[in-house]
């Protein structure tokens, strides 16, 4: 049986692909336990210094396989522990990557899906992408961090309108919400994706990883804690080598290298 998610590093950069096409990239237990190992193994691999998330097909993906799900409603086993085995960690692992994550949202991303897509770090989409938070749909709260991340990305009125009617948004809308970075033709996203993450990959990696736990650490607290965990950060950035040889480079006016150490 052919793997469920694909995993390829290339130049410095994991693509990850969810590749169930003809099931438009549905989350079953097989799919979650490989993309968390997926993600986890991009995570832990210190040659791996962007990583692009990705589905094939028309969806990038449509969230919890219904099929699955039912049948475990059937056989009187609720969620069966996925929300802490598999979705939230998977969640967790993206968001808090010390390395930046591109989402090349290539079609439909619904549900967790789109749970997904929100906890990287930015998101290029096909103008013939779509969203839809989806859960009230089937007479459930949103999960996979969307209460959090939604509203963080389009503020919390826009929040609360595409949770309660999960009306599916357009690339273009979603542009102009604030939801994704960029819109591209469907046949530009790969190389699209492919180029943002090949240049992070190439970037100050310790930097990047750092502004994201600054930007977290702030989102909880206020400006003067936000001060305190900058001076933390800047004085451990400040430490490296990769700041120091580009500090020279800069005033020797050349191009830096940063090597993540």
């Amino acid at each position: 049986m052919p793997e469920s998610v694909q995993y390829e590093l290339a130049e410095g950069v994991a693509t990850i692909t969810l590749a169930r096409p003809d099931a438009m990239n549905s989350l079953t237990v097989e799919t979650k336990t490989e993309l968390r190992e997926a993600v986890e193994r991009a995570r832990d691999d210190t040659t791996v210094r962007a990583v692009v998330l990705t589905g094939q097909g028309r969806a990038f993906c449509a969230g919890q396989d219904l099929r699955e799900h039912a049948a475990n409603l059937e056989a009187d086993l609720g969620l069966a522990g996925t929300l802490e085995h598999h979705y939230d960690p998977i969640v967790l692992a993206l968001s808090r990557m010390p390395k930046p994550v591109v989402a090349a949202v290539n079609g439909v991303a619904a549900g967790a899906g789109l749970s997904f897509a929100m906890a990287c770090d930015l998101r290029i989409a096909s103008e013939k992408a779509s969203f839809a938070t989806a859960f009230t749909r089937i007479g459930l709260v949103p999960d996979s961090g969307m209460s959090w991340t939604l509203q963080r990305l389009v503020g919390r009125a826009r929040a609360l309108e595409l949770l309660l009617l999960a009306e599916p948004v357009r690339a273009s809308e979603a542009l102009e919400l604030g939801l994704v970075n960029r819109v591209v033709p469907a046949d530009e996203l790969d190389a699209a994706a492919r180029e943002l993450a090949v240049r992070l990959a190439a970037g100050p990696t310790l930097a990047y990883g750092a502004v994201k736990a600054a930007v977290e650490f702030a989102s909880a607290t206020d400006l003067r804690g936000a001060l305190a965990k900058e001076a933390e950060l800047q004085a451990s950035c400040a430490a490296t080598t990769d700041h120091q040889n580009a500090t020279k480079a800069f005033l020797r006016k050349e191009q830096p290298v940063f090597e993540a150490r």
